[in-house]
């Protein structure tokens, strides 16, 4: 029997027969199948697709109703007891221009803590966990208020930085990436703490490897493929890491196609959480300044991993993760077909294909403009995107300072 439900009423063991909407909504390519595990209805529900159709012959139906009780009268509070208190209400949304000074100073703790547990790591000091919860929930509380603010800072890290602020750029990006694929609030979390630890292997790597400006040699490439285990026997030593957090520390670095490392997983045997820190992991190392090479555009770095995805990437989670970044994500440089170059501030929630430009080229008249901010999801806009622009060919020098202030 065919039933028409809301996502939100999916549930694992039922049978999905059809999408209700356009094709290009969902991510799957198969219209009907047994859905057999939370992440398919984690991403479903992460879609624009608001209504499905199930088969009640081939799978489980919806619940019969049960009736309501009647609700009994709430106590009065007795005279000195502590009063219930309603769990915290997530961060108020606002512009990313209002978000950038507090993720600014988050990132400059952040890089501090990190620094401090590296150097404890290598002393034989366990992980502080306390300090780490904190850290965790700053970062989680400005990703909700603004997605792309810290996202975006955090890539701007200095070659110098770059070990420190990529374990806070992966936190932000594990919590963005959860919340895209509708992870309960615990997971969320548990995602972000295994995103700031995941390379805590690297504190127990020679510096002089690791700070290496030039390419590696066979054996220092070999040592640096050992921080995976490092890290996880680290954690695993101290006897309180969460199971997530162990999993992403060895597993990072597996590929989908079993040419990763350590362990050469392939496919299903790596977890979920595992294939939602190799994305994040790449996606900020290749828009990263590193000591031996620049970092790619954003834009260009989202193309590149579109390309892997499959045979390095998961493609399910990395349409999520491009859904919660954009595929223009902030910082990159576009050519409008005005003939405009300009740099994306924002995303929209239109499409993944109007963000907001803020323009300050022409390339008719090859000069500088009068900067000004283009909604290409606003109604009245006949602007769109051409295609990206490389920054290493224009050679903008305030280019960061457009969008970041």
């Amino acid at each position: 029997m065919r039933r028409k439900i809301d996502v939100a009423e999916l549930v694992v063991g039922m049978y999905l027969q059809e999408f209700v909407g356009k094709w290009m909504d969902n991510p799957f390519w198969r219209k009907s199948f047994l859905i057999t595990n939370a992440r398919d209805v984690a991403l479903i529900r992460s879609t624009k697709v608001s209504k499905v159709w199930i088969d009640t012959a081939k799978g489980l139906d919806l619940p019969a109703p049960v009736p309501l009780a009647p609700t009994p009268p709430t106590p009065a509070p007795q005279q000195g007891a502590e009063p219930t208190l309603a769990p915290p209400a997530l961060p108020e949304t606002v512009p990313i221009t209002q978000e950038l000074q507090r993720a600014a100073r988050i990132c400059a703790q952040g890089k501090q803590a990190v620094a401090d547990m590296f150097r404890e790591a290598r002393m034989g000091k366990t992980v502080d966990k306390a300090g780490v919860a904190r850290l965790v929930q700053d970062i989680s509380d400005s990703v909700a208020r603004n997605q792309g603010a810290l996202i975006s800072l955090a890539r701007l890290k200095t070659a110098d930085d770059y070990t420190y602020m990529h374990s806070v750029a992966v936190c932000a990006m594990m919590i963005a990436l959860a919340r895209q694929l509708g992870l309960d609030a615990e997971e969320t979390r548990a995602a972000g703490v295994a995103g700031l630890l995941h390379d805590m292997g690297k504190a127990l790597l020679p510096l002089a490897v690791l700070n290496k400006p030039g390419k590696l040699t066979a054996a220092e490439y070999a040592i640096v493929r050992s921080h995976p285990e490092l890290g996880h026997r680290m954690l695993k030593s101290a006897g309180d890491a969460a199971p997530m957090s162990l999993d992403v520390c060895l597993h990072h670095h597996e590929k989908m196609d079993g040419t990763g490392y350590p362990n050469s997983l392939r496919g299903d045997h790596i977890s979920l959480h595992a294939r939602m820190g190799a994305v994040c992991d790449v996606y900020d190392a290749i828009t990263s300044n590193r000591p031996y090479k620049q970092g790619w555009d954003p834009a260009e770095s989202m193309r590149q991993m579109g390309q892997w995805a499959g045979t390095h990437f998961d493609p399910l989670v990395f349409q999520a993760f491009a859904k919660s970044l954009g595929i223009y994500p902030v910082g990159s440089l576009l050519l409008l077909t005005s003939g405009r170059i300009g740099v994306v501030t924002a995303q929209t929630e239109g499409s993944l294909t109007t963000p907001v430009v803020k323009v300050f080229y022409s390339t008719r008249i090859r000069e500088r403009i009068t900067p000004e901010d283009v909604d290409l999801s606003a109604e009245d806009c006949c602007e769109k995107i051409v295609g990206r622009e490389d920054p290493a060919k224009w050679k903008f020098p305030d280019l960061d300072a457009m969008w970041s202030g």
